[in-house]
């Protein structure tokens, strides 16, 4: 039975100018750097719009642009490429930060990530990363690729080594259009020096639409979400490595792969409470992590298979658990329920699977409240999300309230203005020190730092 606009609203208790969360979002404050306020707040108030047009803000907020694609990079290897998505930020020397930023660029992407020497897979693949060196005042430093020759890189994430693991969103093989090798791999990327990076996949974390990472610092399992675009849906992936204590090329050492399974579940979208958990699920070796003649979804996983889920993006660690988002689902799609997205958290010492939080769309698309994509905490407690649904683009927090706040809207108009249509913000992370946020405009590629009072 579907689920309609309506009947989820008044699930999740979304009402007046507010948008409401339904679910246990306590949760989402134990993993935070730093101690949330007491008692929560409900964001900074009202955004202010921007005069030039690029990002709305709450007052007292101010946002600096640090790289716009077709820019000339600063190190003078080619422009800034198109699609700025997953980034994720690193302590440098001196007080300053380290982006690095994917580039999820397909054959028709208008700026290719360079290709090149030494850090190029494949150089037919236009995607990639690139890193940028800024400082508290939002001076860019040097700025750079970082790996090239990778397609659709969509998004990733941190490992407790200081080190990126970027993400191949597509499944495509060599000899698909131009490509000379596979893909729909994972890649490890060194922030600080471009000589580090080497542009060979880890081949044994599987080959799929991969989304996002997260790894668990205590012993160094990655857990991994696929964004398949058509039935059977995508999988939740942990990869159990052989060198658990990790470090800088320890996950070319390989591992074992494994799928989610939740007995008697095999689509997540079903589960429409918050607060609802299974014990002890299981996960089960994946047959073929090279997809070589069969997708893993595909994969015969023996009894009771594995569970499905559609969109499965975000991915972060926080304190003893990992999060993960499905953004959407949609029975006209193949799914077996609806909902406007998911927050879901897996708690590895328990083997415990939670429902956090239900997303219910307004009726007013100005504003947020469906379709999270990337996400982070935030360091004064809670949640940041990336909207990636329809009408404006936002970046939005969730409050202990169990409310959700406008943080940074889009006005970049790529449409017109009889039609208007905003890119998606992407790659939400902090800098090291807490007093910055970062964040990218999918298109046209830009990337802002966002100062201001975070511990008001």
């Amino acid at each position: 039975m579907s689920v309609s606009r309506r009947q989820l609203l008044a699930r999740t208790g979304a009402v007046g100018a507010g948008i409401a969360f339904s679910g246990a979002v306590e949760q989402l404050f134990a993993g935070s750097a730093s101690a949330a306020p007491t008692g929560g707040h409900d964001g900074y108030g009202p955004l202010v719009p921007d005069p030039k047009g690029l990002l709305d803000l709450p007052r007292g907020f101010r946002y600096t642009v640090l790289s716009r694609e077709g820019e000339p990079l600063r190190s003078g290897e080619g422009p800034v490429p198109s699609h700025c998505d997953g980034m994720s930020a690193f302590p440098g020397r001196r007080g300053r930060t380290w982006l690095v930023r994917n580039h999820e660029n397909r054959p028709d992407a208008e700026h290719r990530v360079p290709a090149v020497r030494g850090v190029t897979y494949d150089p037919a693949g236009l995607g990639g990363c690139t890193a940028l060196e800024v400082d508290a005042a939002g001076r860019v430093h040097a700025e750079r690729v970082a790996i090239a020759g990778t397609a659709v890189n969509c998004a990733g994430g941190p490992t407790p080594w200081n080190t990126w693991l970027t993400c191949e969103e597509t499944e495509d093989k060599a000899g698909t259009g131009n490509y000379t090798k596979d893909h729909g791999f994972i890649f490890e990327v060194d922030p600080y020096d471009q000589a580090r990076t080497v542009p060979e996949p880890l081949t044994a974390m599987g080959r799929f639409q991969h989304e996002a990472i997260a790894v668990d610092p205590r012993d160094g399992t990655v857990y991994e979400t696929e964004d398949a675009f058509e039935k059977p849906f995508g999988l939740f992936y942990r990869f159990l490595p052989k060198r658990p204590r990790g470090g800088s090329g320890s996950l070319r050492a390989g591992g074992r792969l494994e799928a989610l399974c939740v007995p008697g579940v095999p689509d997540l979208s079903v589960v429409q409470e918050p607060g609802t958990s299974f014990d002890h699920v299981e996960w089960k070796k994946v047959p073929d992590p090279l997809a070589a003649q069969t997708p893993i979804r595909f994969q015969d996983f023996g009894s009771g298979g594995v569970t499905h889920a559609q969109k499965l993006e975000g991915c972060y660690w926080g304190g003893d658990r990992v999060y993960f988002v499905s953004s959407f689902a949609k029975t006209g799609d193949g799914s077996r329920a609806d909902h406007f997205g998911q927050v879901w958290s897996y708690e590895p010492r328990h083997r415990r699977l939670t429902l956090v939080i239900v997303f219910g769309p307004d009726t007013d698309l100005e504003k947020p409240g469906e379709s999270p994509d990337n996400i982070c905490l935030a360091p004064q407690g809670g949640l940041m999300v990336c909207e990636d649904g329809n009408g404006a683009q936002h970046v939005f927090g969730v409050s202990r309230r169990r409310t959700v706040y406008p943080m940074a809207r889009n006005r970049q108009n790529i449409g017109t203005d009889a039609e208007p249509e905003w890119g998606e913000c992407a790659g939400v992370t902090f800098s090291p020190d807490e007093r910055t946020m970062y964040v990218n405009v999918y298109t046209p590629g830009t990337t802002f730092a966002v100062t201001g009072p975070w511990r008001r």
